[in-house]
């Protein structure tokens, strides 16, 4: 029989795990998240990207029996296709180029423990099948061996993505998702918790002018409704960035809702598009976007610095100039939603037009292609950051797949 979670328990949870909020949806999670703890089954957690589904998975681990065993937390995401397997279940020693070494995986390091896989719906289908068998009988095979392994190990995972839609579009196994989905927890997204938005923002503050020694900053009522009125798409993570911005430029000042919306995209836009497009992948079409514009910056520029500086084109002046204004891409997209770079294609192609810039050798040098750019500017921010590949996509707003995918094809793994 399950033990009865009291209103103490979950404050005193809350104030260990530095969770704030009060709204009933967010209550209910933690209620249910620890009413699971102590019972030994699969959960699956449900919430968009930013709404603080990493908590859970400790909340789980921490109350459970297993607490003294090792926590192991992997996102799915970010691990290459090619090498998933091995880093979940091991290999041994020339299963592959490179494994000059027998490799534990993270299954066999978390063994007795907890394993909370992030983003799994990332998750390949020929791994997803060998996740079943550990879920199934605790069974599994490193890479390149034969040997059947044993592990106990509690399974916890998280996802941003609509699972029963990813098992009907065929990209999802549907056995596995019913056996991560024993006990199913709703992280609520910032937008539906009310209050919760104003206590936030108050603990942000009040975080960044402790640590930056900054001066005051009050929020007026007007404002306060205004971020409680707004969408945040990128919930709490979101929030975080616009009052941090607001505690740095507004110090010592009480903010009105007409200055805080200069801290806070245009998103009335952009939160509608959202809002009618529930199939939509934002984070993948604004990765793809902001690989583009970086490309056609790196171009527009190169060719700038190799024009007279005394007689520069008036079209790519004011070309560039548009594009550094345009600090947020998305909001290009308005209603056509079916092509969003092509007002990115008409800048390419105008500038293409200009005096036949773009296909004229400037003092004896060929301009390069995006290809090239694009290559070049991967490979300098690799060298910026010693080869660190995680710092790198973080540097180029791209994600690590996609980072791997251009190392792999640029040939840059060296």
């Amino acid at each position: 029989m399950a033990t009865k979670v009291t209103d103490n328990d979950i404050r005193a949870l809350k104030l260990r795990f530095g969770i704030v909020g009060e709204s009933p949806a967010l209550i209910a999670a933690i209620r249910r998240a620890m009413l699971v703890a102590p019972i030994d089954l699969s959960v699956l957690i449900i919430g968009e990207s930013g709404s603080g589904k990493e908590s859970f998975p400790k909340i789980i681990h921490e109350s459970s029996p297993r607490k003294h065993k090792k926590y192991i937390a992997v996102n799915c995401g970010a691990i290459p296709e090619g090498t998933i397997d091995s880093e979940l279940f091991g290999h041994v020693k020339g299963s592959f180029t490179g494994a000059i070494a027998d490799h534990k995986g993270y299954f066999e390091e978390a063994d007795g423990g907890v394993i909370f896989l992030d983003e799994v719906a990332e998750m390949p289908m020929s791994t997803q099948a060998r996740l079943l068998r550990v879920l199934e009988n605790g069974e599994y095979l490193r890479v390149g061996d034969s040997t059947v392994r044993k592990t106990n190990i509690r399974v916890v995972a998280a996802t941003n993505k609509d699972m029963l839609q990813a098992v009907k579009d065929g990209k999802f196994r549907e056995d596995l998702y019913y056996r991560l989905s024993t006990v199913q927890i709703n992280v609520p997204p910032l937008r539906e918790r009310g209050d919760d938005i104003i206590l936030l923002s108050r603990l942000f503050l009040r975080n960044f002018i402790n640590e930056n020694r900054t001066s005051e900053v009050t929020l007026s009522d007007d404002a306060q409704r205004l971020l409680k009125a707004f969408h945040w798409p990128g919930n709490v993570r979101q929030l975080k960035s616009v009052i941090e911005q607001v505690a740095l430029f507004e110090s010592g000042n009480t903010v009105d809702a007409a200055t805080l919306r200069q801290y806070m995209p245009n998103t009335r836009e952009t939160a509608l598009t959202i809002q009618s497009q529930p199939n939509f992948d934002y984070n993948a079409e604004r990765e793809q976007l902001f690989t583009l514009i970086l490309s056609m910056r790196a171009e527009i520029e190169a060719i700038k610095k190799r024009m007279d500086s005394s007689s520069p084109s008036t079209h790519i002046t004011s070309t560039v100039h548009e594009l550094k204004r345009d600090t947020n891409p998305l909001l290009e997209y308005g209603n056509d939603m079916a092509s969003p770079y092509r007002n990115l294609q008409r800048e390419s192609q105008e500038i293409g037009h200009v005096d036949e810039v773009a296909a004229m050798d400037v003092e004896g040098e060929t301009v390069k292609t995006l290809d090239e750019t694009e290559r070049e500017t991967i490979e300098n921010a690799l060298r910026r950051n010693n080869g660190r590949r995680k710092l790198t996509a973080q540097e180029l707003n791209i994600s690590e797949r996609t980072l791997y995918r251009k190392i792999k094809q640029y040939n840059l793994e060296r």
